[in-house]
């Protein structure tokens, strides 16, 4: 038995987001079905970040168990044959049997896409949300900077969300406009239900001029959802990459 870790990139549009659900399209209802046709055997992933519907990634990260003699490095290209074009793997290297890809330490970063001008552009609307009236950018990145570091977001979650510890870090909080798209990038040790999304909400407030970005720190430390600004749409939001802070669990042998 070997464990193997795949890096997946995915098109969100026409997913139920990752995990199963039945009756309803999912990502890893898809890469679970690829995988056992290809090994012969009953396979179930174990998800680091499980995206919600509608949501991208470029850089998820799976892991599953297989009695397979196909060799870890050529299983992504024997995979992609199996899958649709919108999920393709990026890479697939044997790691541990103990490794778990949410129960150790890593540093997450999710984009948001926000298209800003007065008219939509068609190409766009599925990997941005559109916003036709004006945002200030300067107003949004000082806002920002107070959600950088160890907070309760509890403000910043949806009221769905079932953990009790609501505490996390934000590493880095960027905001950049490149011509029309303005791109909130944001790296942290790990996320709430709907968080990025209820940040990208929340400063979305604060570029339009309805929030004061010195009202940020009044509502992380309310520890209140109503507090905060709405729920971003989920189509302007990627998950760049997983980067796990410990490399003990690759195999060297």
């Amino acid at each position: 038995m070997k464990r193997i870790k795949l890096e997946i990139a995915y098109d969100g549009t026409n997913y139920c987001g990752w995990q199963l659900q039945p009756g309803l399209p999912t990502i890893e209802a898809v890469i679970n079905k690829a995988l056992s046709e290809l090994l012969g055997e009953e396979i179930t992933v174990i998800g680091a970040s499980r995206t919600d519907s509608g949501v991208h990634a470029k850089g998820n990260v799976a892991v599953f168990d297989t009695n397979t003699r196909i060799p870890a490095e050529k299983i992504c290209l024997a995979l992609n044959q199996r899958l649709p074009e919108d999920i393709k793997v990026q890479s697939s290297e044997e790691v541990a049997l103990d490794f778990h890809p949410r129960k150790v330490n890593c540093r997450k970063t999710y984009e948001y896409r926000i298209l800003n001008r007065k008219i939509a552009l068609p190409m766009e609307r599925l990997y941005s949300y559109f916003v036709y009236y004006p945002l200030d950018i300067h107003a949004m990145q000082k806002a920002a900077k107070y959600l950088v570091g160890t907070h309760d977001f509890k403000s910043f979650c949806s009221v769905k969300t079932q953990v009790k510890d609501t505490v996390r870090t934000i590493y880095d909080l960027t905001i950049r406009k490149e011509e029309d798209i303005i791109k909130i990038t944001v790296t942290g040790n790990g996320f709430l239900y709907n968080m990025v999304r209820i940040i990208a909400g929340t400063l979305i407030e604060v570029g339009r001029g309805t929030l004061p970005p010195e009202r940020i720190p009044e509502i992380v430390q309310g520890c209140d959802r109503s507090l905060a600004g709405p729920t971003a749409p989920p189509e302007g939001l990627t998950l760049i990459n997983i980067e796990y802070l410990d490399n003990n669990f690759l195999r060297n042998d």
